[in-house]
């Protein structure tokens, strides 16, 4: 650790890291909400936050952004303690949050041009010079002149990412940016954040996959409190999957022939056909079962290969068992 004036610094861990969480943890009385989480995002990422409701990650975002102090734990943003200097690490943060508080009597330019008087710009060239490349950064040069009131969601949306833009920081957080917009509104953001990939550093908290899957190089997944799940979507898929068959006979022949691929697979009836759903380490494996199904002269009705998605690693890492088992239907055994 450095002193360099009246800011707390920190020499980076390593020289391209922008945000570093250090074993971060908030208690509410007896509840602990944030359980000792650790990462760090690079220059130029775009970093999936995920989680379901109730995990965390608001009030990690929260933290970092220093709206909550933490109970415990570091967090870095460039080279500056945010726990002791939370005013220096916003000064290094556009930070979108969920729901975008705007005051919707002021027209666009009226609003950037009083948010960057608070973020501290100062000098009318200087934020005459802000004003022009968030809006353009944001896309939204067409409504400055327009009563944000009176915008779509999607319009305000954006002026809510221009805000965060204002100051030109390295770092955004953006908290649910596609929240309640139609799918062409959630392109546009889409194709704004991806612009910003090498450029700006990004942690974007979402709960929609595909979006992380077209946009994040990493995912960071939380679950009660921790950090259970973290890699490229490649990774955490690990490249597996499977096959779902369905055919007729006894569930204990299908066993028999199936657990030899897959120890835990998965066995029900429907109606007077077995379905099965197993999971194979190997592409090749499908043939293998399908040979193997044929020898025990047992009848087909349809086998169809699935590739493990984002969102079955999700569900099984913040899922708990007795969750699992509430949520099967059918005869299983």
């Amino acid at each position: 650790m450095v002193a360099r004036g009246t800011t707390t610094v920190y020499k980076p861990a390593q020289e391209d890291t922008v945000l570093e969480v250090a074993d971060l943890t908030k208690n509410y009385g007896s509840r602990r909400a944030v359980d000792a989480i650790s990462f760090r995002v690079r220059k130029g990422e775009i970093v999936g936050f995920l989680g379901p409701n109730g995990a965390g990650k608001s009030t990690t975002l929260r933290m970092i952004t220093g709206f909550l102090a933490p109970s415990a734990g570091r967090i870095r943003v460039g080279e500056v303690d945010a726990v002791r200097d939370p005013i220096g690490a916003r000064r290094q943060i556009g930070y979108m949050p969920e729901g975008v508080p705007l005051y919707p009597e002021m027209r666009v330019h009226e609003y950037l041009r009083y948010r960057g008087e608070l973020k501290g710009i100062r000098g009318r060239g200087a934020i005459d010079a802000a004003l022009e490349r968030s809006l353009r950064s944001a896309q939204v040069e067409d409504v400055r002149d327009r009563i944000i009131g009176q915008l779509s969601k999607g319009y305000r949306q954006r002026v809510g990412l221009a805000d965060a833009l204002l100051a030109d920081p390295p770092l955004l957080i953006l908290d649910e940016p596609t929240s309640g917009l139609d799918p062409n509104q959630i392109r546009a953001i889409r194709a704004l954040v991806r612009g910003f990939a090498g450029d700006k550093t990004i942690l974007l908290s979402t709960h929609i996959l595909p979006e992380v899957e077209a946009l994040c190089g990493r995912v960071l997944i939380v679950h009660k409190g921790r950090l259970v799940g973290e890699g490229a979507p490649g990774e955490l898929r690990g490249g597996r999957g499977g096959v779902r068959l369905l055919g007729r006979g006894e569930l204990d022949s299908y066993r028999a022939v199936l657990e030899p691929f897959d120890a835990s697979v998965k066995l029900r009836r429907e109606g007077e056909l077995v379905a099965a759903e197993l999971h194979l380490e190997a592409d090749d494996a499908v043939e293998e079962v399908f040979r193997a199904v044929a020898k025990a002269g047992l009848v087909l009705r349809e086998l169809r290969p699935f590739k493990t998605s984002l969102e079955d690693v999700f569900a099984a890492l913040t899922t708990d068992e007795s969750e699992r088992s509430g949520q099967s239907s059918g005869e299983e055994e």
